[in-house]
C-alpha cells in the first residue's frame, strides 16, 4: 500500500512539473500607461493655443510586434460634457431667422485626437463605432429622440462641422510617436477657444488591428490672473455680477453720450 500511494505521489509531482513550464510559458497581457507632466494648466485672455505633451508607456510589450510597428496608439484629449443647441438658419422674406433646431446632451466641447497612423490604417470602422472613438464615431445624444433619424442625422452633421471649424475637434496623424520599444509621446492641440474645466486625456493600445487596452488621465484647465477673478465673480455672484455688468454698460452710454454730443 506504501509503495501504491508513492508512485501516486510521484504520478502527481510529475504532471504538476510539466505543467509549470507551460504556465511560464503563457505571454503576459500588454498594457498601456500614460501620464501628463501637470495635471492643471492655467490660461489667460491672450491665449492663442498650444500644444500639449503626452508621454506614455507599453507594459510587456512583444518585441518581435514592436520591431515590427505593429503596435499602434490613439491618444485623445477629451473636454468636458456641456449640452449644446444647433440651430438651423433660413432666409425668411430678405432676413435670416432661426428657424428649426436640435438639442443634444452631453457633447464633449472639444475632441483633440493623436495617431500614429491614419485612423484608416490602424483599425476597422467599426472598432471606432464600439469605442466611440474619433471625432465622427462620438455619439451625440438628442435630447429629443422622438425627432426623424434624417433630421437628427443632419443636425449632428453639422454640430461636427462647426466643431471643426472652431478648431474645438481636431486630429493629429502621426501626433503620436515611440520613443522606444515601450516608450511614446503623443501631441495634441489645445485650441485658442479650448473651454476651462476638467478634460480626460485618454490612450487606446492596439496590436495588429485589434483593441487591446486603454488607459487615462485627467487634466484641468483653468484662467489665471485678472480673467480667472472675473471668472470666479461672475460664477459665484451671478446676481451681482448682472446689475454690474448693466450698470457699467449704462454708465459707459451715458459718458460716450457726454463726449461725443453735438452742441
Amino acid at each position: 500500500m506504501r509503495a501504491r500511494n508513492t508512485f501516486a505521489t510521484a504520478i502527481v509531482l510529475s504532471l504538476l512539473a510539466a505543467a509549470l513550464p507551460a504556465k511560464a510559458q503563457v505571454p503576459l497581457t500588454e498594457g498601456i500607461q500614460i501620464g501628463l507632466s501637470t495635471d492643471n494648466v492655467s490660461i489667460t485672455a491672450g491665449f492663442s493655443g498650444a500644444d500639449l505633451t503626452i508621454f506614455g508607456s507599453l507594459e510587456n510589450p512583444d518585441p518581435l510586434v514592436a520591431r515590427q510597428g505593429r503596435y499602434d496608439v490613439i491618444v485623445v484629449l477629451e473636454g468636458p460634457p456641456k449640452p449644446v443647441v444647433v440651430r438651423r438658419k433660413d432666409r425668411v422674406l430678405g432676413v435670416w431667422v432661426n428657424l428649426d433646431s436640435e438639442t443634444f446632451e452631453n457633447v464633449p466641447v472639444s475632441y483633440s485626437v493623436a495617431t500614429t497612423r491614419p485612423l484608416q490604417d490602424i483599425t476597422e470602422p467599426n472598432s471606432y463605432k464600439q469605442l466611440s472613438l474619433g471625432a465622427s464615431n462620438l455619439y451625440m445624444q438628442p435630447a429629443d429622440a422622438g425627432d426623424s433619424p434624417a433630421t437628427i442625422e443632419e443636425f449632428t452633421a453639422a454640430l461636427r462641422e462647426r466643431k471643426s471649424a472652431t478648431g474645438l475637434y481636431s486630429e493629429n496623424v502621426g501626433g503620436v510617436q515611440f520613443l522606444s520599444q515601450n516608450l511614446f509621446r503623443a501631441t495634441v492641440r489645445l485650441a485658442p477657444n479650448v473651454p476651462v474645466g476638467t478634460h480626460k486625456a485618454r490612450a487606446f493600445l492596439f496590436k495588429s488591428g485589434l483593441f487591446i487596452k486603454e488607459s487615462s488621465a485627467q487634466l484641468e484647465i483653468r484662467k489665471s490672473g485678472f480673467e480667472q477673478s472675473i471668472f470666479r465673480v461672475a460664477h459665484n455672484y451671478s446676481f451681482l455680477y448682472g446689475v454690474f455688468a448693466i450698470s457699467l454698460a449704462m454708465l459707459t452710454g451715458w459718458l460716450g453720450r457726454l463726449i461725443f454730443r453735438r452742441d
